[in-house]
Parts: C-alpha cells; structure tokens; sequence
C-alpha cells in the first residue's frame, strides 16, 4: 500500500487533517479581515501565483480572517480550508501564522493554483524562538535584513538577534560616542567593505520585524570581542593578548594579527577585552546601553560574555555583574552567552544563550545552569547543531568545521531540553544563529540558513509527540518549501538529502 504523502507544512502543526482536494483560486476571490494580515496575505498569493486577492467589502469573502482570543494560546490559530477559507488567530501573531501556513498550502497542478484542503490547529512549542545574523564580521544593509526577516519569520521565528559589534566593525550609531561609527565602520573581514546603521535605520528594521511579529534583540558584544571599540576610542580598550593558537590561525588563514587602534580584519578571536577597571568603560556601556534601549521596544539588551579569553576571570566576572546591572537600570533583561554564567553576582532574571555542544564540555554546563539559579532562564543555540555558519559537508564552500559539519538531518534531530540538567520550563527556546566569517552577500547567508532554518523552526514550534515529528516526514515536506523559496527570491542550499519539489 502506498501512503499518502504528508501535507506540505514546515514546522509540523499541533494538529492537521487532510481534506479531499483542492480549493481552486481564482481572480475573483476576496478576502477580509484585519487590513495588515490581509495585504500580507494577498501580496504573497500575488508573487507566487500572480493573482491578486480582492480586498472583501462587508465581510463577504472567500478567505475570511479574524482574531480571537479564545480559540488558542498565545501565537496560536486554526485554519480551514474547505470551500472557503477561515483563519481565526489567538492574536495578531497567530493569525499572522496561520496565513503563513495558508500560503505553504497554495500550489500548482495541471489544473491551476488552488489551496490544498485542510483542517489545521496550531500553537508554538516554545515561545522564544529565534534566529541570529552577524551583520558585525560582514555587513548587510537595511534591505538585506528586511529580507531576512521575512524569510525567517514565515517559518515562525518570531525573535531576531542581531550581532552589532565585534573586534572587526561596529555598526549602530551612538550619540555619545561618534567616532564608533565614522572610525570603526568601514570594513569588513578581510578588507571588505563595512557599513553601519543609523538610528533611523535600526528603527525601520525594528518596525519592519514588528509588522512580522518579531522582536529584535541588539547585540553590543563585551567585555571581548572589542578591537574594534579601540579603534575610535583606545582609552577604552587594552591592547591585544595573542595567544600561540591566534597566531597558528592567522598564519594558516594569512590574516594579520591584531594592532591596538588599528582595524583588524582576521577573524581570530579571545584577543580583545575593555578596561575592566577604568570608570569610564561603564560610562561607555550605560550610553550605549541606553540609546539602543530607547530605540528597541523589546524587552531584551544582548551584552555579550563569550570568548573573552583576553580578560582575567576575576575581571570577567566584575564587568559582568555590573554590565548585567547596567541593563537592568535602563529597563531591559539582560541576555549572555553562557560564559557569563561564571560570576557569581551576575542580574538576578538575566537571560543566559548556551552555545556549547549538545554533550556540554567542560564548565558550560555549570555557567549555563548559574542563570536559571539566578532566576532566569537559557535560550539553546547548541553549536554542533543549531549554528547555521557550519558547512553541510566538509568540501561545501561556505561556512566553517570548527563546531561540527551539520547537515539538514542533524539540524533537525536534536532536543533543546536534553542538554542540559535543568528544568524544562527554564529552556525559553531556542535560536540559531548565523555567524558571517564567510558570508559577503545575503545570498550566501541564505545558501547557509535555508533549508535548515526550517529543520530549527520546527524544533521550536512543533510539539515534541506531533504525528509528523520525525525526520522521514520532514525531509519531505521541506522538500515541498522549494516552490516558495523560488519565488519569493530565497537562495536555499538544495540538499541531496531532500527530495525537492517544483510545486
């Protein structure tokens, strides 16, 4: 007997059964609803298929859109497909989602374009589920970022990190402190060009993943990764510790080791650290600080803490417990690489990222496990996993080994919970994060996201025991995501592994 191939939805659902068929779309279908769902809505179905949705007058449609609080938990919906069409949202995020899902059901046959007939309940796993760009070592502009953010957040990411300094570039402006942008901008890993945003662009990216339902989390990496805050402010920074694996890699990479003052274009790291014992280092941080926390409606202030192996632990530890403090006074959590987790005094509720492997090493486990003592709570981006800056395989081109070489089936089968020895209510969720060493273009950042963004959403999203939560079901219903990524202009890595579809 063959069995019928799964409906064609990335991540899986709570809930899906399968109707008979399909709901033909035509050029008089209407739809209703809240203004920004349905415009969504019907610029994608016009991209796709090159039919466009009629806006309904009077609530009369065809593809009917609506919030309502009791159907659902937070970022939740129900979507059906029969007839006609109906997507009730827990809230504007879930109805938000429920057209995502809508649009992975609409496809061409012989026949035409037509949404596959479903019945649909659904909610999120876990509530914090995010993505990572490292516009720091490479620079995208607002464009690229706006892209970005539609391509992840139709997967359901609903946060997006974004890595806004380290030892190579700096790239928000601050009132207080101008010369990090007209003296530490410019470049980029190995000589390419930098850039940086103005505050008028941050707020336009912060607006653009709101209307997306996406919170963006800044990141001002410290007390390490801050060659480059040396650059435009010396005072602020010491000079570089290179250490005898530094120089093997730079001489390996033929990338120059790091100057004090200088701009540094290598990609080494565990070089650089503020002054932890200079006043005017923390006068530095609360600025910054507090004019990327005016511009960022969301609750969290990324501050850094990994690899600063050019800093004396009793210093790591004192500049954590008062940078984590810092955040606090500005009305922000605090969120750390789980380093941090290694000072005894850090925030009370900061928020911890555990970025070590999926069987922890060394004193991970411990620095991560310190936040939830503190009464906060970790977010897992496992690197042997969840980095999404590791090749598919040792010759892919693009990307780096040093983690792991993860293909799709390994970005898919591992579980955020059974990391660490911790409660499962400490895990908020997961992110993946895409470091840019090796990425100059936004088309090399989605040959390295796409498609195992997709493995990582429905970690996060799909209930652990959903009927289609295994991998043979997933390989190829990813499969079926080739369709939309063409067209909305994604660059997606086809994978042998996965059977890809042309509709």
């Amino acid at each position: 007997m063959v069995l019928p191939l799964p409906l064609p939805l990335v991540p899986a659902p709570v809930s899906v059964v399968a109707g008979d068929g399909r709901l033909p779309l035509t050029a008089t279908m209407r739809v209703s609803g809240p203004s920004v769902a349905a415009d969504q809505l019907a610029s994608a179905v016009e991209r796709r298929s090159g039919i466009r949705l009629s806006a309904a007058e009077g609530g009369e449609a065809e593809i009917r859109l609506r919030v309502d609080p009791a159907i659902s938990a937070a970022e939740g919906y129900a979507l059906t497909v029969a007839d006609d069409v109906e997507i009730v949202g827990a809230d504007d995020a879930g109805l938000f989602y429920g057209v995502q899902t809508l649009l992975q059901l609409l496809r061409e046959d012989d026949g035409g374009w037509g949404f596959l007939r479903a019945e649909v309940a659904d909610q999120p796993r876990f509530g914090r589920r995010g993505v990572m760009l490292d516009v720091a070592r490479h620079f995208f502009d607002v464009d690229e970022v706006k892209s970005f953010i539609d391509s992840t957040s139709a997967l359901k990411f609903n946060h997006l990190h974004l890595h806004l300094s380290d030892d190579q570039g700096w790239r928000i402006h601050i009132d207080a402190w101008p010369k990090l942008t007209e003296l530490s901008s410019a470049t980029s890993v190995d000589g390419h060009p930098g850039g940086f945003y103005t505050k008028d662009d941050y707020r336009e990216i912060v607006a653009h993943a709101a209307s997306r339902h996406m919170v963006v989390i800044p990141e001002i990496d410290l007390p390490g990764h801050t060659h480059a805050i040396g650059v435009a402010y010396p005072e602020l920074v010491e000079a570089p510790v290179i250490s005898e694996g530094l120089a093997a890699e730079s001489e390996r990479l033929g990338q120059a080791l790091p100057v004090h003052g200088r701009t540094y274009t290598g990609w080494g790291v565990g070089h650089s650290s503020v002054r932890i014992h200079e006043e005017r280092t923390y006068e530095f941080v609360r600025d910054v600080v507090r004019e990327i926390a005016e511009l960022t409606p969301g609750p969290y202030i990324h501050i850094g803490g990994d690899e600063s192996l050019g800093t004396p632990q009793d210093d790591f530890d004192l500049f954590a417990e008062r940078a984590t403090a810092i955040v606090i006074e500005e009305g922000k959590t605090p969120v750390a690489w789980h380093e941090m987790g290694s000072a005894d005094g850090i925030a009370e509720g900061t928020v911890g990222q555990y970025w070590g492997m999926k069987v922890p090493r060394g004193s991970h486990a411990a620095e991560a496990a310190h936040f939830v003592e503190r009464g906060g709570a970790l977010i897992m981006s496992a690197a042997d996993a969840a980095y999404l800056d590791m090749k598919y395989t040792e010759d892919y081109p693009l990307g780096l080994t040093w983690a792991a070489v993860i293909d799709v089936r390994t970005a898919y089968e591992w579980e955020p919970t059974a990391v660490l020895a911790v409660p499962d209510a400490a895990i908020l969720g997961i992110e993946a994060p895409l470091w840019s060493e090796t990425t100059r273009t936004l088309g090399e950042v989605e040959q390295l996201v796409f498609p195992r963004a997709a493995a990582h959403a429905e970690v996060g999203w799909s209930p652990q025991e959903a009927p289609e939560r295994n991998w043979e079901s997933f390989r190829v219903r990813l499969g079926a995501q080739a369709p939309l990524w063409k067209a909305e202009g994604v660059e997606f890595h086809p994978a042998d592994e996965i059977p890809w579809s042309d509709r």
